[in-house]
């Protein structure tokens, strides 16, 4: 018989249900994900760290776990919580449970909760701390709680980021390599990004987050890309001065966390929403054709519309709560996304952005 566990948020509520994974204690912000589908992607996606994500999405783990749908070098959440866990996945890729995944990985999983209630409190409440126990009561989980670091106050961007710079390159045949060479910032990068890049024919390099905007000009790139990751861009001051000086160099596009810092690099204030955007299905409008965009999605924070300066403007909003999805510069080569063209999980819709990053630089360099 599986092990009882539970759930206690910090306003003290508790959702009770069985252990999966590693029977190890966790701690991290509760957050939901509204995809039906990629919980793989969604656990290495290292957006995702210092959370505990719950999945909307009743079934999960039913085709397994393979080593395709890998998104970053490990499992990034801090715990995972589903209504039902699959101990029999049916897929032909499939080489383990997802059971067994976060058990090899030392990350835990709560399974039969009522994750219909947990999300209901935190679009209601927004989103909380949170612990994750197999042993002992309510009452000593949440004073574990009470005496662990806040999210907000944690830098993760350093935690998730590349330790060493790589160039990307798993399967040479999948595009002659040469046209462009685009190198990204690695704020929390997932693979998907680098393999899209590649696909088209770039050689892409991946540096870490600390990496100086000498250090980017001196590897001769032809295009900058601010990539997705976690936490508070408001703490990330050392990466601001860097986009700072490289804004004008070089074309510039970010995703995620990069329109977040290339939002703060140019003046702009960051706010944290309540329950933040996370998930396959967000519709996005793109103002300047007026065409919507069903996106993928996974961030707590977003840019105040009436900060944007500088010669930047919006360019996307999101139509659930109209909070900023994107900008561009008026003058030079720079635009940004808030959700993520990549996908992974998600819908293909906004690949375009990717062939429109490349255009860019076609264009600055005259080709």
């Amino acid at each position: 018989m599986p092990k009882k566990a539970i759930l206690v948020l910090e306003d003290g509520s508790v959702y009770e249900g069985h252990s999966f994974g590693a029977e190890v204690p966790a701690y991290g912000e509760v957050v939901f994900n509204t995809s039906m589908t990629g919980y793989q992607e969604v656990l290495t996606d290292p957006s995702y760290a210092g959370q505990i994500v719950v999945l909307t999405y009743p079934l999960i783990g039913n085709y397994g776990v393979n080593s395709e749908d890998i998104e970053s070098r490990r499992i990034q959440v801090s715990g995972f919580v589903v209504r039902e866990d699959c101990g029999e996945p049916s897929h032909w890729q499939s080489t383990r449970t997802l059971g067994q995944y976060l058990a090899e990985a030392g990350v835990p999983g709560i399974g039969g909760v009522d994750t219909r209630s947990l999300t209901r409190r935190l679009r209601s409440s927004g989103v909380m701390m949170g612990v994750m126990a197999t042993g002992g009561g309510p009452e000593e989980a949440l004073a574990r709680l009470k005496r662990m670091p806040r999210y907000d106050d944690v830098d993760f961007v350093k935690g998730v980021t590349t330790e060493s710079s790589y160039e990307w390159n798993p399967k040479p045949d999948l595009a002659p390599a040469g046209l462009y060479r685009v190198v990204s910032v690695d704020c929390g990068l997932k693979y998907n990004i680098l393999r899209i890049l590649r696909s088209m024919g770039c050689e892409v390099m991946a540096v870490p987050c600390t990496t100086t905007a000498d250090e980017i000009m001196a590897l001769d790139p032809d295009g900058i890309l601010l990539s997705p990751g976690p936490g508070d861009p408001a703490l990330l001051g050392y990466m601001l001065d860097t986009v700072r000086e490289l804004v004008g160099k070089k074309p510039i596009m970010g995703i995620c966390l990069g329109n977040q810092l290339i939002g703060r690099a140019f003046g702009a204030e960051t706010f944290k929403l309540k329950f933040g955007h996370r998930g396959a299905n967000h519709p996005v409008r793109d103002l300047e054709t007026g065409r919507v965009y069903i996106t993928a999605q996974n961030h707590g924070y977003a840019i105040d519309a009436d900060t944007v300066k500088n010669g930047l403007e919006v360019s996307h909003i999101n139509l659930n709560d109209g909070t900023v999805e994107g900008l561009r510069h008026r003058d030079l080569p720079v635009f940004s996304i808030q959700y993520h063209s990549e996908a992974s999980p998600g819908p293909r819709d906004n690949m375009y952005l990717f062939h429109r990053f490349v255009d860019t630089i076609r264009q600055e360099k005259g080709d």
